[in-house]
């Protein structure tokens, strides 16, 4: 071995050791050790976004922040979330101050705004409120201890007038790829997209639309700049011609990443917030149905190349059940479809579970529900969803007017709930359930001992098939039943890390 080569060896071994450069051996490799399992650690870093809650001047929004004590997490880091718009790069901003209860005291300092919510310590939710249709959308960083499936759950309640009712969403993670079945611009609708921006870089988005006889021709909503650290709101029914009342809705990012979702407000029906649905998939299930449903629409779209033909059951507190007349449903490549179940749960709980009848094919999917009659009624939406996975967290529970709802769609499944603290003081509560196979249940919720305040529930998987499940939140006002579902998928609070070592060798071959 000549010098020159001696040279590069030690030149980058020593890059190796400050960069902390390594390498694995394949399992089976001769001469190499079989690869070490991968260890499934805590985050340690989360951002969350929650859009601009309302455009009425009668809005009250209550913003509630949690995040499960998690093991290995660590003792250091904070979370806070900020005004869109007031946050830069270089932590500068113009606007007004934000009390810790989230209501705007009128400074204009240009320093950094005060977060409208800071945590404390992980295990304890913290709340904070504003009012009115000036309330910006929100951006959130949890780091540390606060990071593993950090939640924040905003919940608005509109009196009277377009869209009133109880309106809520779990505010999200960005991404890159969003699908919404279930928006429409029908006359009696009044749907905006809301996408918001983390980042210290503007990112640039699509809107597509997609109705009954395929895609939609628009390019309003083509190259959308979404400024950085900021949300734009956009009208659905400025981007087409004409009124389509079941709509899918795709929003893509060209570079950057958002977080996005879509507030749906009727005339008649009230109003809330539409989730993405879980990624495109042949087999959906949608938990979560209220037990006094009075109507429910199920809209489909298959984004790919060939049609789906989907089984239609919901799963029920007794097990499985094929609704009447509704057995199967066809959708058309590129289209969207939609069917009226009617009064699907006839007083139970249910779940609405889709199943390729033959090949599977992707779909995306998600529920229009309505409670209530006549000029009482109140709409929520359910997605299709993923399963619990590891953990999932609902925050922003009450003593009354939350229901949780678990649905086992294949094998039986046992699951422990965990009820926190509450915001303003109580003790933790635990129950464990035994959900059998293809069945809904709703279950008797624990409550925190001298629970004072909002508190947050977490539901694990303990053993069994997969879970799914969805939290539903409802407050009478006027006789109008309002309330709001959100869907409660795996937190991802961990992520598998790869044991990794240095190995040298790799430079000699």
């Amino acid at each position: 071995m000549n010098r020159t080569t001696v040279s590069l060896i030690a030149g980058v071994a020593a890059l190796a050791a400050v960069t902390g450069f390594a390498s694995m051996s394949e399992p089976g490799a001769p001469g190499g050790d079989t690869a070490k399992a991968a260890a499934q650690l805590p985050v340690e870093r989360t951002s969350l976004l929650c859009p601009a809650p309302s455009t009425s001047d009668l809005a009250e929004t209550a913003y509630t922040s949690f995040t499960p004590v998690t093991k290995g997490a660590g003792t250091s880091g904070e979370a806070e979330l900020v005004a869109a718009g007031q946050e830069s790069a270089d932590d500068t901003s113009s606007g007004s101050d934000a009390d810790e209860d989230g209501k705007e005291d009128g400074k204009k300092d240009g320093k950094k705004e005060k977060p409208v919510l800071s945590p404390k310590e992980p295990g304890k939710p913290v709340t904070g409120t504003s009012s009115g249709a000036q309330s910006p959308a929100l951006v959130g960083t949890a780091g540390g201890r606060f990071a593993p499936g950090w939640a924040v759950q905003q919940t608005t309640e509109v009196e009277a007038g377009d869209g009133r009712g109880l309106l809520g969403t779990a505010c999200s993670a960005p991404d890159t790829d969003f699908w919404f079945p279930g928006a429409s611009t029908a006359k009696e609708r009044t749907d905006y997209a809301h996408l918001t921006n983390p980042d210290d870089s503007a990112a640039v988005a699509d809107i597509e639309l997609y109705g009954k006889d395929g895609t939609l021709k628009s390019t309003v909503g083509e190259g959308i700049k979404i400024p950085a650290h900021s949300s734009e709101t956009v009208l659905l029914s400025t981007l087409i011609d004409k009124p389509q009342t079941n709509l899918t809705v795709r929003v893509t990012v060209r570079s950057g990443r958002v977080a996005a979702a879509v507030q749906a407000l009727d005339d008649r029906l009230g109003g809330d917030w539409l989730a993405p649905s879980t990624a495109p998939a042949g087999s959906l299930v949608l938990p979560g149905i209220p037990k006094d449903a009075t109507s429910v629409r199920l809209v489909a779209f298959a984004p790919g190349e060939a049609d789906a033909d989907l089984k239609v059951r919901l799963a029920s507190p007794t097990g499985t059940i094929t609704p009447a007349g509704h057995e199967t449903l066809h959708v058309k490549a590129g289209m969207t479809a939609a069917v009226d179940l009617g009064d699907v749960t006839r007083g139970e709980a249910g779940s609405l579970l889709l199943t390729p009848t033959g090949k599977p094919t992707p779909v995306v999917a998600a529920l229009q529900v309505v409670r209530g009659k006549g000029d009482k009624q109140e709409t929520a939406f359910i997605p299709a969803t993923s399963a619990v996975g590891a953990r999932a967290t609902a925050v922003g529970n009450s003593s009354k007017g939350s229901t949780l709802s678990l649905v086992a769609p294949d094998r039986a499944a046992k699951v422990k709930v965990t009820a926190s603290a509450g915001s303003d003081g109580g003790t933790a509560a635990t129950k464990t359930y035994t959900i059998k196979g293809g069945s809904t249940q709703n279950v008797e919720l624990p409550v925190p001992g001298g629970l004072k305040g909002t508190y947050a529930l977490t539901v694990e998987r303990l053993s069994g098939g997969p879970v799914h499940a969805a939290r539903m939140l409802e407050a009478a006002e006027g006789g109008v039943p309002m309330f709001t579902v959100q869907t409660l998928p795996d937190d991802r609070g961990t992520v598998k890390v790869p044991d990794a070592e240095q190995d040298l060798s790799v430079l000699q071959k």
